[in-house]
């Protein structure tokens, strides 16, 4: 075994995490689910939401069996819906083409929706104890510094220079333990702002503490300028309801629940009339909101509008009136649940 590895391995018995709720599993479901939520999501955030998660869809089959509202359901506030899509649909192959049971062979998982390399790996590394090497954001950082590779690691170039590294650097044993040390160590040393190399216990041979390049490594993704983009959400009201509907399955959010939207300087008043065939008095606008996507810069305007009317037939696979108490258990964007806590909070005001 490598110095490297032996040090890492060693540290992580002594300082890495062992308590994560995934850790303790050697069931690939429960590994493959957490590996999927931790895409781009910081530890913290997802325990709660694994656990609730794992509780509502214990295994495969229970997850298969689900609705996809019901999945986004519980993924809702999450971010990056595509996940719990992809998520859904690869239980429903597997239940179709492996018997309901995982696949252990990493070109079968792999294959699966929503499940790359890396990822493939660390399933086949956590639940089967294979030798594989992995490669998300926490490992590109540590390998990067230490090895002193330039270039942004999303380029192929740069990638498949990591990837010979990692692979290079796998020992023949305690793989498990050598990989879960290159994750902790990348999420709470070699972090990204103010790393601490005094902890590090790889540091002594780091290309980028030697060379006082620590800040440079890795190279940032290339920056662009983000466009913004402006809608108008509009929170139809009626007797206590709140109109939501649904948005196309592909795309930005897709497949959940969400505020009907018209283009800023449209008129709610007109919408209502074309799409309800009822008069709507309109409220002042809510503050506005903004949120991040990873392309782009969303501004919402909020438009409370009471319908005098509440439409006799609404195509409930497009559209459904709820109280704020049902809407608030349905799949709805991280923006939409806190309109509707803002609704509430309005109504509740004396």
């Amino acid at each position: 075994m490598s110095d490297f590895a032996s040090r890492l391995i060693a540290w992580q018995k002594r300082h890495g995490r062992h308590g994560l709720p995934w850790q303790a599993s050697r069931d690939p479901y429960a590994i493959w689910l957490s590996e999927i939520m931790l895409q781009q999501t910081q530890v913290a955030a997802v325990i709660p939401y694994y656990q609730r998660f794992l509780s509502r869809f214990p295994d495969i089959a229970s997850l298969a069996g689900a609705s996809l509202d019901q999945v986004l359901a519980h993924w809702s506030g999450l971010g990056y819906y595509s996940r719990a899509r992809n998520l859904h649909r690869a239980a429903g192959l597997i239940a179709a083409n492996h018997g309901g049971v995982f696949p252990h062979h990493f070109e079968h998982i792999v294959a699966l929706p929503g499940i790359g390399r890396s990822t493939a790996a660390a399933v086949c590394v956590f639940a089967f104890g294979e030798r594989r090497a992995i490669m998300d954001g926490n490992v590109k950082r540590v390998l990067a510094r230490r090895l002193g590779v330039a270039g942004y690691p999303g380029g192929n170039a740069v990638a498949d220079t990591l990837w010979q590294a990692a692979e290079s650097l796998l020992p023949q044993g305690e793989v498990e333990a050598y990989t879960q040390a290159l994750m902790d160590l990348g999420a709470t040393v070699c972090t990204r702002a103010r790393p601490s190399c005094a902890a590090c216990p790889v540091s002594c041979d780091c290309v980028a503490s030697r060379d006082g390049r620590i800040a440079e490594l890795p190279t940032p993704k290339p920056k662009k300028a983000q466009p913004q983009r402006r809608t108008v959400m509009l929170l139809l009201c009626h007797d206590g309801e709140i109109f939501l509907e649904k948005r196309p399955p592909a795309g930005v959010w897709g497949g959940l629940w969400s505020f009907p939207e018209i283009a800023p300087g449209q008129r709610a008043e007109d919408y209502c009339l074309k799409h309800f065939g009822v008069h709507a008095e309109c409220a002042e606008p809510l503050p506005q909101l903004a949120h991040t996507f990873t392309h782009f810069k969303l501004e919402i305007t909020p438009q409370p509008a009471m319908l005098a009317a509440k439409p006799h037939a609404v195509n409930e696979s497009a559209g459904v009136w709820l109280s704020l108490q049902e809407a608030r258990q349905a799949p709805l964007p991280a923006p939409v649940r806190k309109l509707l806590e803002q609704l509430g909070s309005a109504r509740a005001a004396p």
